[in-house]
């Protein structure tokens, strides 16, 4: 049915049976569209005497009767304003639905517990479990916030505003870390709200609120170059070898990503199968960023191809099915440390470091914008692999 044929009323009436033992009614709003009737407790009452039923408002000259007829006009002007709004919405428009718009009850579903509920349910099994953890860090952010700041524990997402994510980057930059926590700094923020925004958007996708509370606020994000290892102390790395079978795992998988560029997890799901040989001692890596699905075309220079065969057999990578045995990604960092004291690397070692490392010393000829070499870049080394100009 078209909204320009609908037909739209609100009367004002009282309940004499269900007067109040000071002998006063309570007064209905009564919103009707197309004959069909809702009606809604002003949560006022009047003495019937002192009401016009003609009318639908009270009569008399006193002050208090004067009071309660300016409340019923603005009462009737919400309803009508209610009403408007689902017909710009072109919705299909009952008196229900009024009522509903009008009270709030549309909304009343639509929280923030409710949206981070639902994004977790959503996106759990697509997201891997690291995304998802910081998810969970930032919704725990979202709700300490709102009830140190605001005193509650949910709010309606219509609720929302330019000042409650203002309010909630300075209450970040602000917060207490925890035992263990470092303080948040400017990216670490960022990275929280950039989640937080992608939460909202995901409400104003599913029609859960109309107007995005993120439209007039940027992130910001400081550019930050990344240490990066220089050869002489990668050659540090390289040379020394440790009597701890795990250390030396550690150390062979870290070498191994300098030499390819691979994050850690590429390096976790590498099978065989993704290693190609083209001819004798050129063989490539070619596989998908776990992280971005983009593709990878790497060549295993020869220390890296070193490392493929030292482990070719070995028990941990043949019961994984994988080209190299793997640990825990926090494992793995924490034993980074304990490799980086010894070859006097004094920088907190982190698996991230071989990405720059490879970046930083010529190792590939890239195509893309990025410059970190693991969207669609051919890696290669001039002294090793001079015929690969041409081809990268």
């Amino acid at each position: 049915m078209s909204t320009a044929n609908n037909t739209f009323g609100i009367t004002f009436y009282i309940k004499r049976n269900k007067a109040t033992q000071s002998g006063k009614a309570p007064i209905y709003a009564r919103i009707t569209i197309n004959g069909a009737r809702m009606d809604i407790s002003i949560k006022r009452t009047v003495d019937p005497d002192n009401w016009n039923a003609g009318k639908g408002m009270a009569k008399g000259t006193k002050e208090e009767m004067a009071l309660l007829n300016n409340y019923l006009e603005k009462y009737r002007s919400g309803i009508v304003e209610s009403y408007q709004e689902l017909v710009l919405h072109k919705r299909l428009i009952t008196a229900e639905l009024v009522r509903d718009k009008f009270t709030g009850k549309d909304q009343s579903e639509f929280t923030l517990t409710k949206l981070m509920e639902y994004h977790n349910d959503d996106q759990g099994n697509i997201l891997e479990p690291g995304t998802m953890k910081n998810y969970y860090t930032t919704q725990k952010y979202v709700r300490e916030f709102m009830e140190k700041r605001h005193k509650t524990r949910d709010k309606y997402l219509s609720e929302l505003s330019y000042k409650f994510i203002t309010e909630f980057e300075y209450f970040l930059r602000k917060r207490k870390p925890e035992k263990g926590q470092r303080k948040l700094e400017t990216n670490g923020v960022m990275k929280h709200l950039e989640r937080f925004l992608k939460m909202i958007n995901l409400a104003v996708r599913l029609e859960w609120l109309d107007r995005n509370p993120f439209h007039a606020y940027q992130l910001k994000f400081l550019k930050v170059e990344r240490e990066h290892l220089t050869k002489e102390e990668l050659a540090r790395i390289e040379d020394k070898d440790f009597n701890m079978e795990r250390l030396q795992i550690v150390k062979d998988l870290f070498v191994f990503s300098c030499y390819t560029g691979l994050a850690y997890i590429d390096v976790f799901n590498l099978k065989p199968s993704h290693l190609v040989e083209k001819s004798e001692d050129n063989i490539w890596i070619m596989t998908n960023r776990k992280k971005t699905n983009e593709p990878v075309k790497v060549p295993l220079l020869p220390k890296a191809l070193g490392i493929v065969r030292k482990y070719k057999r070995h028990p941990l990578a043949l019961a994984a099915g994988t080209v190299l045995p793997t640990l825990s990604n926090q494992k793995l960092n924490s034993y980074l440390k304990e490799i980086a004291r010894p070859v006097q690397y004094y920088e907190t070692a982190y698996f991230s470091h071989r990405k720059a490392h490879f970046c930083n010393n010529s190792y590939f000829i890239k195509r893309g914008s990025n410059r970190d070499g693991e969207q669609d870049a051919r890696a290669y080394d001039a002294n090793y692999y001079p015929d690969l100009r041409e081809s990268a």
